[in-house]
């Protein structure tokens, strides 16, 4: 409990910490997920997909646009201004190409001028959204959330996709507008499996929109009537609670329907009638990639477009989160110490010296337990105040320690 009112928002609950510290983890994993920081991304060719950067003071606007992976952001840009990129796919790291002038990579220098597939946006100079804007921006004062198109790779605020945006968001996948345009099959799609009940708004005029809203009791009758065999299928069509739920997309994301039915489903779409709006961003359920038709034409239709890789499973975030997670658990549980920085100094310590520091940290690690205990067995909350006056104590008794040392070796 806070002392005053005067102090409450300089307060936090163990509880808070914790969370907090659980939920930051969380996102680590989601964003470095099968990166390596150790070794440079570009031996590997272009990475399906991976954590990437780009570096403002090595490549700054009006240059041209590059980008490094996560292990050349730590061992070459170490102190410069750089952009968090999230993930993007089938990308080969830049780090000391032509881009960069005269600075080498410091991890893989042997490295072709350009690469020639890289595509590159204005996320690259810190640049988002149809508003072209940074992200943070300071002067921007409307709280809004970004979304990722999974096409274009770009990022979106919620206000600018010229929708409704859907709960659970992080859970679906979504295809912006231009994207949608580009790619008109899609619209046909969305017809049938798009996320239910969404209203599609003018990005521009907000208020003048165009409603397209389905009853979800009418529209799952429909699906099951197309779809008589895929009661799970038409579950998470139809329910939005469903389309909420990362077990589900886990458990179906492996499935495949190539090959289960005859005829092209794309085809048959079309001659159903059902139209869509051609307006606003589209959310897609989980496990819809799966409803794509892959016969010989419609792969060729993807190829031409540019999106064959909406028909890889494994192309999603999800499945790269998955994969990050496995690779840890893998390492923890073979005793491997992975990208820890502590592991990785003590290595360049002799014996002794790794003795001292591991006897240390055990002991500040008790005693930090210790003294946050008391605060929770009070029902007090721990301030910034509380964690600087147990380091202080911390570096007194070292002062000490170090000090007592030096009288008795004198």
């Amino acid at each position: 409990m806070a002392a005053n009112d005067g102090e409450e928002d300089a307060t936090v609950s163990l509880v808070d910490v914790l969370e907090e510290d659980e939920e930051l983890e969380n996102e680590a994993s989601a964003v470095l997920g099968g990166s390596d920081s150790e070794k440079c991304s570009y031996p590997e060719g272009y990475v399906k997909r991976q954590a990437l950067y780009a570096c403002n003071t090595c490549t700054p606007k009006g240059g041209e646009p590059a980008g490094i992976c996560l292990a050349c952001s730590y061992k070459c840009h170490e102190g410069h201004d750089l952009f968090e990129l999230y993930t993007k796919r089938n990308f080969r790291c830049d780090c000391g190409n032509d881009k960069f002038g005269e600075m080498e990579c410091k991890l893989f220098a042997d490295k072709e001028n350009v690469n020639s597939g890289n595509k590159y946006s204005h996320n690259f100079f810190g640049l988002y959204c149809t508003c072209d804007r940074p992200y943070p921006d300071p002067e921007d004062e409307v709280p809004d959330e970004m979304i990722q198109c999974i096409v274009c790779e770009d990022w979106f605020h919620g206000r600018h996709l010229g929708c409704v945006v859907p709960d659970c968001v992080e859970l679906q996948e979504m295809i912006c507008q231009s994207c949608m345009n580009k790619t008109p099959f899609l619209w046909n799609y969305a017809a049938h499996i798009e996320v239910p009940s969404i209203t599609k708004v003018s990005p521009c005029k907000g208020e003048e929109d165009v409603k397209v809203e389905v009853e979800n009791d009418e529209e799952e009758k429909k699906i099951k009537n197309e779809n008589p065999k895929s009661p799970v299928d038409v579950k998470v069509q139809v329910n939005g609670t469903s389309a909420c739920k990362r077990k589900h997309q886990e458990e179906t994301e492996g499935s495949s329907e190539e090959g289960s039915c005859s005829g092209c489903r794309l085809r048959e779409m079309k001659a159903s009638g059902r139209s869509q709006t051609l307006q606003g961003a589209v959310f897609w359920p989980s496990a819809w990639r799966t409803k794509l038709c892959t016969c010989a034409d419609c792969k060729i239709l993807y190829a031409d477009a540019g999106v064959s890789f909406l028909m890889d499973e494994m192309d999603t975030v999800l499945a790269y989160e998955n994969k990050g997670k496995s690779t840890e658990q893998a390492e923890q549980a073979g005793g491997a110490e992975g990208r820890d920085p502590l592991m990785s100094a003590l290595n360049n310590l002799n014996r002794v010296q790794q003795l001292e520091i591991i006897h240390e940290y055990n002991d500040m690690k008790t005693e930090l337990k210790d003294y946050l205990q008391r605060f929770a067995a009070e029902g007090k909350v721990v301030t910034p105040e509380d964690i600087r006056h147990f380091f202080e104590q911390q570096q007194s008794r070292k002062r000490r320690r170090a000090n007592a040392g030096q009288y008795y070796c004198s």
